[in-house]
């Protein structure tokens, strides 16, 4: 796939947890994983949201655009 995720590069820039994000957007810490490692295939709009706002980042920090080789 040639979307790359950076969510965990993100948490880690600002110093929060899987399960606190977790409990600050309303997702569950195993679909929040999902989406951590790469394995989704797909986000709600509203998930990216409450992500983007907790944070304070936008879409373009979370997910990279790669072709394939």
């Amino acid at each position: 796939m040639g979307i790359k995720v950076k969510l965990d590069m993100v948490m880690a820039r600002r110093g929060i947890t899987l399960t606190e994000l977790s409990e600050r957007v309303g997702v569950t810490p195993a679909n929040l994983s999902i989406l951590k490692t790469g394995k989704g295939k797909a986000v709600r709009f509203s998930t990216l949201e409450a992500i983007c706002h907790e944070l304070n980042c936008q879409p373009g920090d979370i997910f990279e655009y790669k072709e394939e080789e």
